[in-house]
């Protein structure tokens, strides 16, 4: 895997998928991006950098592990733009890593030419996501077999009560089929640094007001894509958060979770690609 520097030193890699014009993506969790394949095909039509964000997959566990806190991210991500020699890139972040691509933008606006969230995370812009909010969405699938369990388990996160059994229990809310495939990706997908993900929203981590604000005066185009079924970054919580970004285009794909790639890759793809066209 290639790699670069991180201002601090830290040395991060990243996967290539494809060839072309480049994408730089961003994985959730904080997590190992393998997660994301080539996002279904994606590559098939734009050059896919994947990141690996400090001390997740091959990229190194950083001196300072304050530098884990999301804000400070950004400044990987500007060392990858300079690493690429790129003027302005194209920016694809999926789950928690719309967080940090947003906080991106925000600093540094006149170098993201496109930026496509994916089941994003709303913490950075302060869209609020309850309990209810996710019990509401999780009704729906009420006639799965699963849902019996599963519900259960949410309810008990919701209030206060879940255990690392409930988290796994609820696993199925955040695909479209709960299949062999989709509990295959699901183990794949889960971060095991643990230390990265307490720490990538410390004290500090996100500045909604300012984010938002810097957002209102931005003019490049946005997609924000939604899974229908999404548990973790609802539509509604999505459509609030389209309505912040002057011109963003919300798109809800149909019978997706939180992984719309994996649960309807064609469907993601023509979405994703006319997009970034």
């Amino acid at each position: 895997m290639p790699t670069f520097t991180a201002p601090d030193g830290t040395r991060l890699a990243y996967r290539i998928h494809g060839s072309g014009d480049p994408v730089v993506c961003v994985p959730g969790g904080p997590a190992d991006s393998a997660y994301l394949g080539d996002l279904g095909g994606l590559s098939a039509h734009r050059r896919l950098i994947v990141l690996d964000l400090r001390g997740t997959g091959r990229s190194d566990v950083p001196e300072d592990t304050s530098t884990y806190r999301c804000d400070r991210l950004v400044e990987d991500l500007e060392a990858l733009r300079e690493h690429l020699g790129r003027a302005r890139i194209d920016l694809l972040a999926h789950s928690a890593g719309a967080n940090l691509a947003t906080q991106y933008a925000a600093r540094y606006p006149d170098r993201v030419r496109r930026l496509a969230l994916i089941a994003p995370g709303t913490r950075a812009v302060g869209v609020v996501i309850t309990g209810e909010d996710r019990r509401e969405l999780a009704r729906l699938r009420k006639d799965e077999p699963w849902f019996p369990g599963a519900f259960a388990a949410l309810e008990a996160i919701t209030g206060g009560t879940g255990t690392g059994s409930d988290w796994d229990a609820i696993s199925p809310f955040f695909h479209g089929r709960w299949d062999a495939a989709a509990r295959q990706h699901q183990a794949a997908a889960r971060p095991d640094n643990t230390e990265a993900v307490t720490l990538f929203g410390a004290d500090g981590a996100f500045d909604p007001r300012a984010t938002r604000a810097a957002l209102t005066t931005w003019r490049g185009p946005v997609l924000l894509l939604a899974g229908e079924f999404d548990l973790n970054s609802p539509p509604r919580a999505v459509a609030e958060f389209a309505g912040l970004i002057p011109g963003a285009t919300l798109v809800v794909q149909r019978g997706a979770g939180h992984y719309p790639w994996l649960d309807d890759a064609d469907r993601f793809v023509a979405t994703t690609a006319a997009f970034l066209a």
